[in-house]
């Protein structure tokens, strides 16, 4: 997929806006509902992100571009040690780019599915590393909603990072979300009675059910109740009261105790703030300062020899795709010159529309220059227990630019 090397490294205009021109397409790695996901190196400084690019037109067609910009508000005001972190979001013609950090451990699913034994010292970890991203994300006022082993990438030491904000959301003051959105195995029961009766609504305490879910999932190597996405809300609300999780006798008994406390039906009894995880007996030996510095080596590290992800991304790239990646130069060049001699066909009036929306209200992103500013600005650094005052204010405003807020019109995935 790359193109041709070139022994000299490029200059960029320090004033020009970072384009698909600044990266040299690597190999694909990954899709999703969203897009896909290719390893891109940036030609100036040689640095090696992830891009996640989104054909606009297609999500048009399938009304997802709320979700899309719902992502890039949420990403471009966070950043920490155990998050997937925005570097750079830019459009074409064709395409929305999404460019972050490159973590080649693969997602915590692909390990599970390559049947990887998680010791329990491991999955302590885990949950330590996820605890910290996720009271960082409260203090930014976001439910993730979508905690799961998919969503959880490992870098090359074996440390986690969560990924995927496209159905985030971002509570003002004391409000609660309301929509049912997330994966059904993994959503808390206080999602779907919501759903069923209109109760009050849910707030962060889903997410640390979700990260129960996903602990018990990876110390068993299944989910602790039956739940598949088919399953309809009634007969899962039935589940949760009929059925008993039951702990493997192998766990020592702190580990049992903090997961029946994640796991806790009732949000108000449930473990859901990093005070009550910290104070937990099963974790009093653990030195958080450490765990947030990355310095607790994790017991289990991904395989360097290989890319941990399925190989058919590759080759479905390179095969199957319509319109490649490592093509769009040529492509958008024959496009303008079809253009130029109007020999296109000019495509219907409500979608050249939406296009041109999209294009208006797409958010472009450039951490790099941002830290360059706070660096001139503010010259000591920060740590990453809390997010900063400028991201604490652009989460509660609940919009950037001139971009529209979050809807929680948001969908359920399965898995």
């Amino acid at each position: 997929m790359g193109a041709n090397h070139s022994h000299k490294t490029p200059v960029f205009d320090e004033d020009e806006d970072v384009n698909f021109d600044h990266f040299q397409i690597l190999r694909a790695i990954g899709k999703g509902s969203f897009g896909k996901v290719c390893i891109v190196q940036k030609r100036d400084t040689k640095k090696m992100y992830a891009m996640k690019y989104m054909n606009k037109q297609k999500c048009i067609e399938r009304d997802e571009v709320r979700n899309v910009f719902r992502e890039l508000q949420v990403m471009q005001g966070l950043e920490h040690p155990f998050l997937v972190n925005l570097w750079y979001s830019f459009q074409d013609e064709e395409d929305m780019f999404m460019v972050v950090d490159l973590l080649l451990g693969g997602d915590l699913r692909y390990h599970l599915q390559q049947n990887v034994q998680f010791k329990e010292e491991t999955v302590k970890l885990y949950i330590c590393e996820l605890a910290l991203a996720l009271y960082y994300l409260q203090c930014c006022h976001i439910i993730h909603r979508d905690i799961k082993p998919d969503n959880i990438l490992l870098d090359e030491h074996g440390h986690v990072h969560v990924t995927d904000f496209n159905i985030a959301t971002v509570l003002k003051d004391s409000e609660k979300a309301m929509s049912m959105a997330g994966t059904k195995p993994y959503m808390a029961p206080e999602v779907f009675q919501s759903f069923i009766d209109g109760g009050p609504g849910y707030s962060y305490p889903v997410d640390w059910w979700s990260l129960g879910i996903t602990a018990y999932e990876l110390l068993r190597g299944w989910r602790p109740y039956d739940i598949h996405s088919s399953l309809a809300v009634d007969d899962i609300t039935n589940i949760f009261r009929g059925e008993r999780v039951h702990y493997s006798s192998t766990w020592s008994k702190g580990m049992v105790s903090l997961l029946r406390k994640l796991l806790d039906k009732d949000p108000e009894g449930r473990l859901s703030t990093i005070s009550d995880i910290q104070n937990s007996p099963y974790l009093a030996d653990v030195n958080w300062d450490a765990i947030l510095e990355k310095a607790v080596p994790p017991g289990f590290v991904p395989n360097k020899g290989r890319l941990n992800c399925d190989p058919t991304f590759e080759l479905e790239e390179m095969i199957l795709e319509s319109k490649p990646l490592h093509k769009k130069k040529k492509r958008l060049a024959k496009s303008k010159s079809r253009d130029a001699t109007k020999e296109s066909s000019p495509l219907p009036a409500h979608l050249q529309q939406c296009l041109e929306t999209v294009r208006q209200e797409f958010i472009i992103f450039n951490r790099e220059k941002l830290r360059q500013q706070a660096s001139t600005d503010h010259p000591a650094s920060t740590p990453f227990l809390e997010p900063s005052p400028q991201a604490q204010r652009k989460t509660q405003d609940g919009h950037n630019n001139n971009m529209l807020p979050a809807s929680e019109e948001t969908g359920v995935y399965g898995s």
